[in-house]
């Protein structure tokens, strides 16, 4: 399911639907995502109450505990902020709505158990390759890394359940 409670120029539920499947088709990854576009008083709120940092972040992913996987064939949830969503895509000079499907991408890549934290830089490489392959600007490891010189520093996606991977 996705939601769009903020609107974003250019994206559709039913564009940003066939974006997800697209993208799960391309990472192997079965079952259902939802999809959450809200503003950054629920992302903080969201950010604070699963990850105990009191600001927004640009997308959290809630990977499906192994569990709920069997039982309804969800892969999880993402929680995408529009307002951080405009503020990058102004910054990196494209549209928002390929930010939107940026951040779609990487939690889906957390979903698939990549941990860009932990894993000497695999994560980073098949994000590359799958931008590349949906036509998407440079994601979120890729622009850290440029700008810091190293991986990106683990401040996006945590997931509440302690058998996590993570946007």
């Amino acid at each position: 399911m996705i939601i769009l409670q903020k609107r974003i120029a250019g994206l559709s539920s039913p564009t940003l639907q066939r974006f997800v499947l697209r993208a799960k088709r391309a990472l192997g990854l079965p079952g259902t995502v939802n999809v959450l576009v809200t503003g950054n008083g629920q992302m903080r709120s969201l950010n604070r109450q699963f990850r105990g940092k009191d600001k927004a972040t640009d997308v959290l992913s809630f990977p499906a505990s192994p569990l709920m996987r069997d039982q309804t064939q969800a892969v999880g949830d993402i929680v995408i902020s529009a307002e951080i969503a405009r503020q990058n895509a102004s910054r990196f000079g494209h549209p928002v709505a390929n930010e939107v499907k940026i951040l779609v991408l990487h939690g889906l890549l957390h979903m698939a158990g990549y941990d860009h934290e932990r894993d000497n830089g695999q994560m980073a490489r098949k994000e590359k390759r799958l931008r590349v392959l949906l036509n998407l600007e440079p994601g979120l490891i890729e622009r850290t890394e440029s700008k810091s010189g190293k991986i990106a520093d683990g401040n996006r996606r945590r997931s509440p359940d302690a058998r996590q991977r993570r946007s």
